[in-house]
């Protein structure tokens, strides 16, 4: 059993241009940031929002695994949220 809980919430920003979900852990309730840059990188074909949410619904479990490696090491964004990168998802540059 996993102390990281992600509720069903996935949504795309347009502001930050990435999607965003929820983890929480214990009192910590933070937004984990998927810019559209990184799931670039993951897509095959355009990067339209609906279709980057689509392709978080297919990659959760890793987006999850990596937001719950960056929160152990406690690599937060200066807002207390997390950004995760191509790095987090080990993808090449």
């Amino acid at each position: 059993m996993s102390l990281f809980s992600f509720p069903d919430d996935a949504r795309w920003n347009g502001d930050s241009d990435a999607v965003e979900f929820t983890v929480t852990l214990g009192e910590y309730v933070g937004t984990v940031r998927v810019g559209r840059d990184v799931l670039r990188r993951l897509i095959a074909g355009p990067v339209a929002p609906d279709t980057c949410l689509q392709a978080y619904y297919q990659l959760r479990t890793e987006l999850e695994r990596a937001a719950e490696a960056k929160l152990r090491r406690r690599e937060l964004a200066a807002d207390g949220n997390l950004d995760l990168t191509g790095r987090d998802l080990r993808l090449p540059r």
